[in-house]
């Protein structure tokens, strides 16, 4: 997960304009369809997909959350276009009670690989803990969580722990020389201590792992992980990312006539990589290989959209498709990925899928006065504290009342919120350029009670905008507008503003917040009386480099705070509302 050594530009070029070749030479018999990266847009790195013809023909596929709740997004597709939130993995406290613990912005669910075998799904993860020294074997909690029915969210089981010292585990079931099934578990072994790709039988009823081997160490790059193991044509073939996570990432892969290896890499890889490249697609790696309907192959892996400058991409990691020709007995070649992509024929446009999910591209118009319980893609920070959240209470229907939380967005050291939990809930950023905006009525009368709207990437990377209480000359306390910011960018002082005078006549208890992305670069935040937008003023325009960092990807939402005090006002939300504008792709 971790940054690594640049190959010579030399080789880069090289090995870029011998997949470039091959690719050409690889697809002349492709039906063509056009479609655009990234098919998961904002927060959803760490792709795994597969696709099942006996669940009606679709395709779904999980992703990475981190210290995010619900965890592990699962979305479905019936034309690798359309695609939807159909719910979580992880969506109940009780099945991973420890995700409330975690320390570090870094650490929580780290790359889910999602399989299906014998009528059940399966998703197999590490829920890491970051701070923890990499030799300390308590640091990797590898998990597996099933379910018959992915579209219902108590079907998924409660975590079932199994010992494993690395992370990004794999499943794969096989047919053994004795003709009994067996199960492999493969993971990445902690890097720092001793690269590679480790391999073992399992029990995934008792939650055992036998003797881990070693596999394969990887082509050389830092950081092999990720691991796949798929069986073509008598050959065990091993999918794997190195280089880091950063600009340096790429896909390699190797094979063997033995699921115990020896595996052989191939010659030609990297096998998917944009390193030393222009493309506005950067960090490509961490991918995973299926087939649809017609046998077709395609890849997904994550991405960034940061092009080579690598400083503005507040989606960070993303997911994207590509196709993939694997002739009978060769080794497979990847389209390199761009934002308009050519592929394999996917049919007719479809978005007859089940779930209670919005699809990835769409907006919100929240009328919290129709809900029972929150959008299924509302998301916090580790887990809340349900009551903090109230639909339509009596004195305020339809709003989302917000109780304050003690501790504000960075909590208490800008890593740990401890089990008091953080006010605050979000909605993914997918689109570069959107409106997101949020009615907001609060009465506070206690010193640094405040209310706001959060550009949040982490506890110690997120951009705010709040109506706080604060004194003013004479001791008097009065709301007063404030923007501040935390990152290990370097990025504009707090800005703390009275009301407007031009807002006398109007409610000032009630206001209208909002997020803007003005361009690729910047963000935008603004309030004003509501139902007058003329009065809107906007407090402070910031580069959205402090929030364009690490493993998640920014949240657009509101949080409530005492910040310490002995306050207790709540605040009520209505109107909560995100349009996309635009979407740049190269």
């Amino acid at each position: 997960m971790m940054g690594v050594k640049l190959p010579s530009i030399l080789t880069s070029v090289l090995i870029i304009l011998h997949g470039l070749t091959s690719v050409a030479a690889a697809f002349p018999e492709r039906s063509n369809t056009t479609y655009y990266n990234p098919i998961l847009p904002g927060f959803h790195p760490d792709p795994s997909c597969i696709f099942l013809k006996e669940w009606d023909n679709t395709f779904f596929c999980a992703s990475s959350s981190f210290n995010a709740f619900p965890g592990i997004p699962l979305h479905a597709s019936k034309d690798l276009r359309n695609w939807k939130l159909i719910g979580h993995a992880l969506n109940r406290n009780e099945q991973l009670p420890r995700l409330a613990e975690t320390n570090r912005s870094t650490s929580g669910i780290w790359a889910a690989t999602l399989r299906y075998h014998k009528g059940t799904f399966y998703v197999i993860t590490t829920l890491v803990d970051d701070d923890r020294p990499q030799k300390d074997v308590s640091r990797w909690d590898n998990i597996i969580f099933k379910s018959k029915d992915p579209y219902t969210p108590t079907a998924w089981s409660i975590a079932t722990h199994f010992s494993f010292e690395g992370y990004d585990p794999d499943l794969f079931w096989d047919i053994g020389a004795d003709g009994k099934e067996k199960t492999y578990v493969t993971g990445a072994h902690a890097w720092q201590v001793e690269p590679g790709i480790w391999q073992a039988e399992a029990d995934l009823e008792k939650g055992t792992v036998g003797e881990l081997k070693l596999v394969w160490k990887g082509t050389g790059g830092t950081a092999p992980e990720g691991p796949h193991i798929y069986k073509k044509d008598g050959w065990y073939y091993l999918l794997a990312a190195e280089g880091g996570t950063g600009l340096e990432h790429m896909v390699t892969i190797s094979r063997s006539k033995n699921i115990n290896g020896p595996f052989e890499q191939n010659p030609a890889n990297p096998v998917l990589t944009n390193t030393n490249t222009t493309s506005y697609f950067q960090t490509i790696g961490h991918s995973d290989l299926f087939q649809d309907r017609a046998g077709n192959w395609w890849a997904v892996a994550l991405s960034t959209r940061g092009g080579p400058e690598y400083l503005h991409f507040p989606m960070v990691r993303e997911t994207v498709l590509t196709p993939v020709t694997w002739k009978q007995g060769e080794w497979p070649v990847f389209s390199p990925v761009r934002g308009e992509m050519s592929g394999w024929d996917m049919g007719k446009e479809d978005r007859g899928i089940k779930g209670v999910g919005p699809f990835v591209d769409d907006a919100d118009d929240i009328d919290f006065a129709k809900l029972t319980r929150l959008p299924e893609h509302f998301t916090h920070w580790r887990y809340p504290i349900p009551s903090s959240y109230t639909l339509s209470p009596p004195s305020h229907p339809g709003t989302l009342r917000l109780t304050p939380s003690v501790l504000n967005l960075t909590a208490l050291t800008g890593n740990y919120a401890g089990p008091a939990g953080q006010t605050f809930v979000g909605r993914r950023q997918s689109h570069t350029l959107f409106t997101y905006t949020v009615d907001l009525e609060f009465s506070g009368t206690v010193a640094e009670e405040e209310v706001g709207v959060s550009a949040f990437l982490t506890q110690n990377h997120h951009i705010d905008l709040g109506v706080v209480v604060l004194p003013v000359a004479g001791g008097t306390l009065q709301p007063h507008l404030r923007y501040r910011a935390i990152s290990y960018i370097p990025l504009p002082e707090p800005i703390v503003v009275p009301f407007p005078v031009e807002w006398k006549g109007y409610d000032t208890g009630k206001l209208a917040l909002e997020i803007r992305a003005v361009n690729a670069s910047h963000y935008a935040f603004s309030a004003g009386p509501t139902g007058a937008r003329s009065l809107r003023r906007t407090i402070a325009t910031v580069s959205n480099e402090g929030v364009s960092w690490g493993f998640t990807g920014v949240l657009l939402g509101v949080y409530s705070t005492t910040n310490g005090g002995a306050g207790s006002a709540p605040a009520y939300i209505s109107k909560w509302k995100y349009v996309p504008e635009g979407q740049f792709r190269d």
